[in-house]
């Protein structure tokens, strides 16, 4: 596999201007400099031929790239938040509307898809960027207090804490930032659901 943390350093890159360079997030660059995930072929191509004069000597070095190549049937899908709805539904079609990219993270067994978490409710358990895995579960499902779900309703996706409602009807949804106040969800507005279960924090 590529050693992208060295050639980073070599030309003196933060793993934040990387990530932009290659329209991806911070977290992604630090799963593949962990050895969590290879780069896939179209973003490892845009370092080869890069246009900003870096240094890929370390890689034209060796008699061939050992870099490994995503099979786009192996692997966790990264999806954008316009997709998750429709694949937590079950619509896997999703998936094929959407160029994603596939990571094949071991310890992240079970896991269906990823996605990306936006803003700061979640912190400090979640930071804007992380990647969190998830597991898609039977809309029946009885849910396990406390653990930290990813709900489509009416009010589209929401990634919170759930705990018990004031009645069998209703769940209370709850962010880790004690600035968002805790609140209520009827039962019957929750179209489907996952459960997280594992994160990729940046560096």
């Amino acid at each position: 596999m590529a050693d992208i943390k060295a050639f980073r350093k070599a030309n003196k890159l933060t793993q934040d201007e990387l990530a932009t360079y290659l329209g991806t997030g911070k977290s992604f660059i630090s799963l593949v400099e962990n050895g969590r995930c290879a780069l896939p072929d179209a973003k490892f191509s845009m370092i080869l031929n890069n246009s900003e004069g870096w240094d890929i000597s370390m890689f034209e070095e060796a008699a061939t790239i050992s870099h490994q190549k995503q099979d786009a049937t192996i692997g966790i899908p990264l999806l954008p938040i316009e997709a998750v709805a429709g694949v937590l539904s079950g619509n896997d079609m999703q998936v094929m509307e959407y160029e994603c990219e596939y990571y094949n993270i071991p310890t992240f067994k079970g896991a269906e898809f990823l996605i990306q978490i936006s803003g700061d409710s979640m912190q400090p358990k979640y930071y804007s960027g992380d990647i969190v895995a998830c597991k898609r579960l039977p809309i029946d499902t009885f849910f396990q207090w406390n653990r930290v779900y990813v709900i489509g309703s009416e009010q589209g996706v929401i990634i919170k804490r759930v705990r018990k409602g004031t009645d069998e009807q209703h769940i209370t949804l709850v962010s880790e930032n004690t600035d968002y106040e805790p609140f209520e969800l009827p039962l019957n507005k929750v179209h489907s659901i996952a459960l997280v279960v594992g994160v990729v924090r940046a560096e």
